[in-house]
């Protein structure tokens, strides 16, 4: 599964979001939601605790500010965050639900909400999630990244190619989602699509051990491949972005 994002920057830190070097201020973010200009500006301290990655004092003020500011989406946003990032999923999408419930529509949050689900493996939500996210930031790579990860581990092949193809188009060398369309054509039995993306991976990002690991796989299960026209076959278990057997 991809990194996961912080969701702001505080002025003046820089935050890398997602396989992206994309740098974002929290006012940047307010743009796509219903709610108002003072329900978007979050506790600087509880914020700073989540930049220093100090998840347990983040979690701390996050919940003291909204109890005299429960109605505020973006602080219920930070602590979903929070939550995650401290491994207590559950937590984590119930703040962000009451962020969405208080009408923050943001991309970002529902890409989060959307991974947040996928690690549940509750993949029905997780689409929906990030559906939503690609409505909302269609203009950004990492709502159709995951929802392509979220499609293929629903066995939609189709639809996790739709969305990997359109992904690759903000960023054609990046190695995750080369390795990822590879999997999608693998796994759809287009056996020389997935030859040809791991070929083409071990040429712009030769380190990037994945590609050599899946296309020894691949051709060690089919050594007629460099022949072969793409027949269905049954495909081992192949190595996906975080370097586990998807």
């Amino acid at each position: 599964m991809p990194p996961r994002p912080l969701p702001f920057t505080i002025p003046g830190v820089g935050i890398l979001i997602a396989t992206t070097a994309l740098l974002t201020l929290v006012a940047d973010r307010g743009t796509a939601s219903d709610v108002g200009h003072e329900a978007q500006a979050c506790e600087i301290n509880a914020d700073a605790a989540l930049v220093r990655e100090n998840y347990p004092a983040a979690i701390a003020l996050h919940r003291r500010f909204l109890r005299s500011h429960p109605e505020n989406a973006l602080a219920h946003y930070h602590l979903g965050f929070a939550y995650g990032m401290a491994g207590r999923g559950t937590e984590e999408i119930r703040e962000y639900r009451r962020a969405v419930a208080l009408r923050l529509h943001q991309w970002d949050l529902f890409v989060d909400l959307g991974l947040a689900y996928l690690e549940q493996r509750d993949y029905s939500d997780a689409i929906d999630a990030l559906r939503t996210s690609v409505a909302l930031g269609p203009q950004h790579l990492e709502p159709h990244f995951n929802l392509a990860i979220a499609y293929e581990n629903a066995h939609r092949l189709s639809d996790a190619m739709r969305e990997i193809v359109t992904a690759l188009r903000f960023a054609p060398a990046d190695p995750d989602m080369r390795n990822t369309k590879a999997i999608i054509c693998a796994e759809s039995g287009d056996l020389m699509c997935a030859r040809d993306e791991w070929k083409l991976l071990r040429q712009i990002a030769p380190n990037y051990a994945p590609a050599r690991i899946n296309l020894g796989i691949l051709t060690g299960s089919a050594p007629e491949l460099e022949q072969s026209s793409g027949d269905t076959m049954e495909i081992p278990q192949l190595i996906g972005v975080e370097g586990s057997a998807e």
